[in-house]
């Protein structure tokens, strides 16, 4: 986690958090428990003291039921029905070295949603569980190489191939390579 001034979509990300947490009725105790993570860490992330990691935003979605395209969302303004490439929110995890791009914000009313991501080589990012049990996902790899572990079970893609898989359980994204890995993800709510 970096220690940084925040920019504003940090400051709503961590006021979006809190009302969650108090939405559910929760003590900062109780979603430790639920997450894993620690009490003073989701205290500061929710002052904006600190950046939540891919990792950690992916244990809070889970908490919550939410996908994170969704939670990034509803700290934005609604989404138009054309996003422009140069508006296209993009959030990036350098401790992991996860870029994250929004292609198509979802929408409250919309199941469906497109992001892109860009894992830098040696990146390895594991999700503990979906932020929505049964989430359908296609990804479909742009450029480069990667691993990608769903409900126990790993396969290798390159540029080109496609995976489509309904997520259950633990998940993992990981580049094997020694270059940048782009890849499109194609998300469908159940």
């Amino acid at each position: 986690m970096v220690d940084e001034a925040p920019d504003l979509l940090e400051v709503q990300l961590a006021a979006r958090l809190s009302q969650l947490r108090a939405e559910h009725g929760w003590s900062l105790d109780q979603l430790a428990r639920k997450t894993g993570v620690s009490r003073s860490t989701l205290s500061r992330l929710e002052r904006a003291e600190i950046s939540p990691t891919a990792s950690l935003l992916g244990r809070l979605c889970s908490a919550y039921g939410r996908t994170m395209s969704r939670l990034l969302a509803e700290v934005e303004a609604e989404p138009s029905p054309v996003v422009r490439a140069a508006d296209q929110p993009v959030w990036h995890d350098e401790e992991s070295g996860f870029l994250r791009r929004s292609v198509s914000p979802p929408h409250a009313g919309l199941r469906g949603e497109v992001i892109e991501g860009t894992l830098r080589p040696g990146a390895d990012i594991p999700y503990d569980a979906p932020p929505v049990s049964g989430l359908e996902q296609h990804i479909w790899v742009l450029d480069g190489a990667v691993e990608i572990t769903a409900n126990g079970q790993a396969h290798e893609l390159a540029t080109g191939d496609c995976l489509r898989f309904r997520l259950w359980g633990s998940s993992r994204f990981r580049n094997l390579g020694d270059r940048a890995a782009r890849y499109a993800v194609l998300i469908v709510a159940p």
